[in-house]
């Protein structure tokens, strides 16, 4: 049914709900605006669970630096403060506790000097024994143990540093997996290959935490959907560690050197590694172990990286996982139009012109392995990191830029929309930062148990190409947004709903696709729009508001629900908007909600 036959309920005129309205969006323009630094910029936190301090705190300690007191008492706060009910520590706010964190949280806190008797440790300790102890936890974390000899490196799966010979029709190749897996592993090879030990000047040890030691539990990759391949793999494992003591030192000695000059050409400056905490970590340790002394300029510039990412306030500290002003500033910009602020105001000019200044037009990134002959034209999520433009930003602000400027074709629009037309995966949807990255047989490896390995097409980042296209005045027969809808049909789940990899989960993602299908000018009335519209309503609260529980990333338990927040309110009432669902009750239960939630 076409949506002009479709009936709606008329909007009936509410001056006091519409003054409500108008009031809360005046204020929250002046309030976001007044975040916008001098340069036109935005950056807002990007909070860690408790991984990423811990890490930090390791770092210290395996490079036995100076013990700054007050910081790690900062972040002992933190840590503490972020602690889960059940004792554990989670991924993701009000989440159950993750084993490999709450290991990492806990060695931390001991390191740092609590007490293992005081209650928060004892609740901590019970928790993670009672699932199995510290043997148990992920690749990442039997790393982190081994590296501080609280397990043996036959612990950890095998990887050896020759990889960076491997030709790319290999079944495995750096240029098979994402690029934040590609940072991480090379300078990780060099310590897997070294293998050093941390210094760890407090000699703190954390037996207490083991139940079986660590080399008995099975290197099995329990996020594997397919067993026997993973059987297959532990089958190689197996074969790689009778055979590593045997690799001849001339080959190993080159693959190391190959590693660290790959590292070196991506380093980055101060904005780091792959501009990620895990990478730019390995990196500083990397350079350790090859005896690099600590004035040595790359390791000077790779730890200065680190430092860049604290959070220190009054009372509290911790370290994020990577910084995110392109995306903040592009999001700010294009909300102050929204709430009225014309294109041409200063400050919307300030941040257009940050923004413009920080497309990325000189560097072929590890993208061009796939698409040699694509000129650059993105932006990355950080500051800077010119190898790994992120499609999702480029989509988002270019729609800014191309906003701003009143819909004039400018060079930037234009480099961005031909870099995202060269980005398109061969099944019509984009990833986040590479082309046909789908090499799904990987994810079975053992050193894949963390689940993020690849970059596949996703639906959230397809339906913001789309948007930035259709915006930009790509029509809907176009060959690359008649395969990006086709891609968008085919993903759409059984109950109507989209996932989104980059938002939690659903919500996000169906958001985003019908975003995207009413700018490419799809039929709102069609029976597959219609589904989705019917999930959106069918997952809203009795208080007006939409919250979904960020377990709902497992497919085992989509159904799971949390208490409504604005952002999964906001997403959704975007959603129904954007198919036409503007007058209905659902709607305006929403906005009611909005207007209730409390602000800062």
């Amino acid at each position: 049914m076409a949506l002009a036959e479709r009936e709606y309920p008329p909007h009936r005129a509410d001056p006091d709900l519409d003054r409500q309205v108008a009031d809360a969006v005046a204020g929250a323009r002046d309030a976001l605006g007044a975040y916008q630094a001098a340069d036109g910029h935005f950056v807002f936190e990007l909070e860690a669970d408790a991984t990423i301090p811990s890490e930090y705190i390791f770092l210290r300690h395996y490079l036995a630096e100076p013990v700054d007191g007050a910081l790690e008492h900062k972040i002992a706060v933190y840590l503490r403060r972020i602690q889960g009910a059940d004792g554990g520590w989670p991924l993701f706010y009000g989440g159950e506790m993750d084993l490999s964190a709450s290991v990492k949280a806990y060695y931390a806190l001991k390191i740092i000097g609590d007490d293992i008797e005081a209650p928060h440790m004892r609740r901590a300790r019970d928790a993670i024994l009672a699932r199995g102890g510290a043997a148990r936890a992920n690749v990442f974390t039997r790393i982190a143990l081994a590296l501080f000899g609280q397990v043996p490196w036959r612990a950890v799966p095998v990887m050896p540093v020759e990889i960076m010979h491997l030709p790319g029709w290999f079944p495995f190749h750096l240029d098979k997996i994402s690029y934040w897996s590609r940072t991480v592993i090379v300078p990780l090879l060099v310590l897997m290959a070294l293998k050093p030990r941390a210094r760890n000047p407090k000699g703190v040890a954390i037996a207490e935490l083991f139940v079986t030691p660590a080399d008995r539990e099975r290197r099995y990759n329990r996020g594997a959907t397919r067993a026997w391949l993973a059987e297959v793999f532990l089958g190689l494992d197996w074969m790689l560690r009778k055979a590593e003591p045997f690799m001849p030192k001339g080959p190993r000695r080159r693959a190391i050197d190959k590693a660290v000059a790959w590292t070196t050409q991506r380093l980055n400056g101060e904005d780091g590694l792959g501009a990620i905490f895990p990478a730019m970590a390995n990196a500083v340790m990397a350079f350790d172990a090859l005896g690099y002394s600590h004035d040595h300029s790359d390791y000077v510039t790779a730890r200065r990286s680190i430092e860049k990412l604290l959070v220190v306030k009054d009372d509290e500290a911790y370290c994020q996982p990577c910084v995110s002003p392109i995306w903040d500033t592009a999001l700010a910009a294009h909300s102050l139009m929204e709430a009225g602020i014309d294109g041409d105001d200063p400050s919307i000019r300030r941040a257009v012109d940050w923004l413009r200044g920080r497309q990325i037009l000189d560097v072929a990134g590890d993208w061009a392995v796939k698409n040699p002959s694509l000129r650059p034209g993105g932006w990355a999520f950080q500051y800077r990191n010119d190898h790994y433009p992120d499609v999702d930003d480029t989509a988002v602000v270019g729609m800014a830029i191309h906003r701003a400027e009143h819909g004039a074709a400018g060079e930037a629009t234009e480099r961005a929309i031909e870099w995202i037309r060269g980005m398109q995966s061969a099944n019509g949807g984009w990833g986040a930062f590479d082309i046909d990255n789908a090499h799904y047989a990987l994810n079975h490896i053992p050193f894949a148990d963390h689940g993020a390995l690849l970059d596949p097409p996703t639906e959230d980042v397809t339906a913001r190409c789309l948007s930035f296209l259709a915006q930009a005045g790509v029509r809907s027969g176009d060959p690359a947004v008649r395969r990006g809808i086709d891609y968008l049909k085919s993903t759409q789940c059984d109950d109507g709903s989209w996932f989104g990899r980059w938002g939690t989960n659903y919500v996000y993602g169906t958001w985003s696709v019908l975003s995207a299908l009413n700018a490419v000018g799809e039929d709102l009335g069609a029976p597959y729009i219609r589904r989705a519209v019917e999930w959106l309503k069918s997952r809203q609260h009795e208080d007006g508001g939409w919250g979904e529980a960020g377990t709902t990333y497992w497919e085992n338990r989509r159904s799971e629900t949390a208490e409504s927040t604005p952002s999964q309110t906001a997403w959704a009432l975007l959603g129904l908007m954007a198919a036409g669902e503007v007058a209905s009750p659902a709607v305006r239960r929403g906005v009611a909600h909005l207007l209730a939630a409390p602000r800062d």
